[in-house]
Parts: structure tokens; sequence; C-alpha cells
């Protein structure tokens, strides 16, 4: 950044004011600037088409590290120069994409899942605005989907789970009274995934155990969602702790807690009524719309 230019400034500078780009676009179209493009959970696959456009077209893309799938990078940057974001930080990351932009490379920066869930994205953009260079979000599969997928369940169930936390333990950027996970789970129909927090796993399951939540309730850790090595080990809140720590896993494991976990006692919804109300011979017997 220049050097007059303090990171949050940048920051500061947009409070308050709505940027007019907010009603002139949408989710997918192409705009002026450095997309900010969610990679997806791991598997190249599971890129949307529109990152995958992007990147094609790059001269620069600037990753997440080995939170990115080496394969994906591989496949659709082959033509760009990579760069990872790991050990940057803003000082560094907002000149080097700048600058290539200004001298007329395609940049892309690349996030991995979905830029809009634990990201850090909107301050390296707002860091870009302040510096004159346009940028915009691309969309991505957040991790928790891919753990959805991967575990043949809903993360929402009728009478299960009307509800579904993204949340984090508390450490060393979210303090005690920051943490609501129990708060989530107390709740009985919420679906709590847990990320960046593989290695609390035991000392947030102790804490649950300790404020009266049901030992039995279902947990799910799926590491490494979507990717070759992909593991899913499956507990409950009394147990999830030891098993995750006898797999070894310290991090990059997304933790799904609650009754949803096992896809099983939900209610049918009224989505599909129609399917019920059918006669003995097959022909239905309303109008095939869904109920209300």
């Amino acid at each position: 950044m220049s050097d007059e230019t303090d990171p949050q400034d940048a920051i500061d500078s947009v409070a308050g004011n709505r940027d007019d780009r907010v009603y002139d676009h949408s989710a997918g179209d192409e705009q002026e600037g450095i997309p900010f493009v969610g990679a997806g959970p791991g598997d190249p696959r599971l890129l949307t088409v529109a990152g995958r456009e992007l990147l094609a077209d790059a001269d620069l893309v600037v990753h997440a590290g080995s939170l990115v799938n080496s394969e994906l990078l591989d496949e659709y940057c082959a033509d760009a120069e990579t760069v990872t974001s790991i050990g940057k930080d803003l000082e560094e990351l907002i000149p080097l994409m700048r600058d290539a932009y200004e001298a007329g490379d395609t940049v892309v920066r690349l996030h991995s899942g979905d830029p809009a869930i634990y990201g850090a994205a909107l301050e390296q953009m707002d860091a870009l605005e302040h510096e004159g260079v346009p940028t915009y979000i691309v969309p991505g599969v957040t991790s928790a989907f891919a753990a959805s997928a991967t575990l043949r369940t809903q993360l929402t169930l009728n009478e299960v789970a009307n509800h579904v936390a993204f949340t984090r333990p508390q450490g060393k950027t979210l303090s005690e009274d920051e943490d609501h996970i129990s708060e989530f789970v107390g709740m009985g129909d919420v679906t709590t995934c847990i990320y960046l927090g593989t290695h609390a796993v035991s000392e947030t399951m102790d804490r649950l155990l300790a404020d009266g939540h049901d030992p039995e309730t279902p947990v799910a850790a799926v590491y490494h969602a979507s990717w070759p090595d992909e593991d899913v080990v499956e507990g409950t809140i009394a147990t999830i702790g030891e098993k995750l720590e006898a797999a070894g896993y310290r991090a990059s494991a997304m933790v799904v807690v609650g009754d949803a976990v096992g896809g099983e006692n939900y209610e049918r919804s009224f989505l599909y009524g129609d399917w019920a109300n059918r006669s003995a011979d097959g022909s239905s017997d309303s109008t095939g719309e869904a109920d209300d």
C-alpha cells in the first residue's frame, strides 16, 4: 500500500457509505476489477463455472496456500503466475495485487471455500478499493455444504433442525464471551457447523458437557471434505473429541453438531404434498401444486 495509507484507514473509510454497485450488479455478473473467487471446499469440480472462467483468463492468481487444493491450481491456473497469500499481511498483499492490476495484468484473488465465511476478504477488498482498484466477490461452495453432502444429509431437516449456525470456538481471535456454541446447541433444533476449531474439539465438547448438554447428541467431523484424503469421524458430544484425537486430525475438519447429522427421525415436508394424495391407481387427486 502507499506509504501514507494505513490498512485500518481503508476499512474505516467505507463506514456508512453504501456502494452504488450493490444496485448495479448481482452475483455471477462479469465486473471490472479483481474478483475474489471462492475455490470451494477442495475438489476442483466443485469450483463454480464463473470461478473456472476467471482463473482461465488470469495472469496472476493470489491463492490461500495449502487451503486450496493443488490439483485445482494445476488444472485451472496452468497459464497464470500463482502466489500464496500465506505469511503475507495486507501491507504486502495489497501492493502485489494493485501493482499487477495497474500494469494491465488480469488478477484473481482465490480464497478457500466461500469468501463470505471466515475469509477475511472484505478487508482486502476495502484496502484495494482505497487504492483505486475495483473488486467484487464470486461465491464458492463452503465446507459445511461439502460435509453435508458427504454425510448424505441436510443441514436443515423438518422437525429436526430448523436453523443452521456457522461458528467457531473461542481462541486467539474469539474471546470466551464471543463463543456461542453452547447456546446454539442448547436451542435443540439448530445444526451447528464449527469452522476453524478442529484443534479445540475436545475442549469445546467438554464445555458443552459441563453446560449440561445431552452427551449422546450426534457429532460428525469431516476432515478435508471433498479432498482425495477425506475422512469422516462420527461420534457424540461425549466421544468425538477422543475419536478425533485418535485419528490425529488437528486442523482442516468441519465439525457438525446436532440431530441432523444422521439424517434420521425427520418429518416429511409439505413441499411435495401431492405425492401423499395419490389414489390407488397412481393418479393425482390434487392440482399438483405444493402445499402452502
